[in-house]
């Protein structure tokens, strides 16, 4: 589903140049939940909006499906973005003037498109929302307004989904609600999730955990290794 291959970014300030990823390889099968775990400033969420085709790589290659989406134009990137990833980010990027349906049909809207009859009532119902449609975002709770940003993400059935710190900005109780909501899409729906943490306790939830660490991907582990809860407790302490 996705493939990386020797991925490098970098920034200019000035006269320096700055290496933000190094020569990272990297893979998404089709179906997985991987997290991305690190420090600050490590690469993770440049990764992830190279991912998203936010952003282009100084060098190296991203294929989603089998596309390779660094050679495409910005335009394409964006085409191929609302047609194959969601995205969440951490502030849920909700437009206030909007209502709860209208916020989750915009990127159809923004394409030209209709949502189809009972979409948004399934997602609601999905994200635990049902009957929040004429809503206002400021009547709404930062956990529910980051299931409202999920219902977003997932209203063009996308093959993946790219999620920034989902959880950054809510207490426990509010991230366990979303990470469960997370889960059970990949669990029932089957669908690929890349979700970038600080959060040992989000990570837990995934079936791989990715270790970056100035750019470079320092060590993963599956759910399968008999090192995974080793790996977390390690992290976690």
């Amino acid at each position: 589903m996705i493939n990386v291959s020797e991925l490098k970014k970098e920034y200019k300030t000035g006269k320096e140049t700055v290496p933000v990823l190094k020569g990272v390889d990297f893979s998404v099968k089709e179906g997985e939940f991987v997290c991305i775990i690190g420090p600050s400033g490590s690469g993770k969420t440049t990764l992830l909006h190279l991912l998203g085709g936010l952003d282009t790589p100084s060098s190296g290659s991203i294929q989603l499906d089998g596309t390779d989406i660094t050679s495409k134009s910005e335009k394409m990137r964006t085409l191929i973005r609302r047609k194959d990833i969601g995205l969440i980010f951490q502030n849920y990027q909700l437009l206030p003037t909007l209502t709860i349906y209208e916020n989750i049909v915009f990127p159809l809207h923004a394409d030209g498109k209709k949502a189809p009859s009972g979409k948004v009532e399934e997602l609601l119902e999905a994200v635990d929302l049902a009957g929040y449609e004429k809503r206002f975002p400021n009547e709404l709770s930062g956990g529910q307004q980051q299931r409202v940003a999920i219902a977003r993400a997932l209203i063009h059935e996308p093959s993946i989904l790219l999620a920034d710190e989902p959880t950054g900005n809510l207490d426990r109780q509010r991230s366990s609600d979303i990470l469960d909501l997370l889960a059970t899409f990949h669990q029932e729906r089957k669908q690929t999730i890349v979700m970038v943490t600080h959060d040992m306790f989000a990570a837990g939830y995934a079936d791989r955990i990715v270790l970056f660490k100035d750019g470079v991907i320092e060590a993963e582990v599956t759910r399968e290794d008999e090192d995974y809860a080793k790996f977390l407790s390690r992290f976690m302490a």
